[in-house]
């Protein structure tokens, strides 16, 4: 059985408004799990259900050629995290100064006082596409389409992120890589 690509089903939902919950079974998940390592639990409730109905409002604008909306999607949740950037900064600066219960239900990857203190000190470009990387599991080509910038550009910051993440723990070569950093 073929299944039909995102596209499809944004270009069925311009004719057929319910055809647009298909991508909403497809990513809910997906777009939830990412915000909610961000912001928490209930405000990445509101924030993925925000995304969705961003994406159904703009679907008219969607680009077609691309297949899979996933990196679309994650673009608009960037932009809407975008508005809870201090308060981001504030609960990991939060975090670092009185660590976080990790039997807690909301209990996420910022459970590492030390961890949390440095992601705090990232410029928020570089947070957003380490975290995009890491967090969403975004290719260099799908962090670009998410965040409306090119390759180049994602590969940098990238780069300077992990650089920058490393030598604000000291550079004691406790963790390997990002992943095993920023998951604890």
């Amino acid at each position: 059985m073929r299944r039909d690509s995102d596209a499809d089903a944004i270009l069925a939902s311009r004719r057929d408004a319910p055809a647009f919950a298909v991508l909403f079974e497809r990513h809910f998940d997906a777009i939830h799990g990412y915000l909610r390592r961000r912001v928490g639990t209930d405000v990445a409730d509101e924030l993925a259900a925000e995304t969705f109905v961003q994406a159904f409002a703009s679907r008219g604008r969607y680009d077609r050629r691309r297949p899979d909306a996933l990196p679309w999607l994650y673009g608009i949740a960037h932009n809407l995290l975008r508005h809870h950037y201090r308060t981001e900064e504030r609960v990991l600066r939060a975090y670092a100064r009185y660590g976080v219960d990790s039997s807690s239900a909301d209990a996420n990857a910022y459970s590492d006082r030390d961890v949390a203190a440095a992601l705090a000190e990232l410029p928020v470009h570089e947070r957003d596409v380490l975290l995009l990387f890491v967090w969403a599991e975004l290719s260099y080509d799908e962090i670009a389409v998410a965040l409306g910038l090119p390759v180049g550009t994602v590969r940098s910051r990238l780069s300077r992120g992990r650089t920058r993440l490393r030598e604000l723990l000291g550079g004691s070569g406790q963790y390997d890589d990002e992943k095993e950093l920023v998951d604890g």
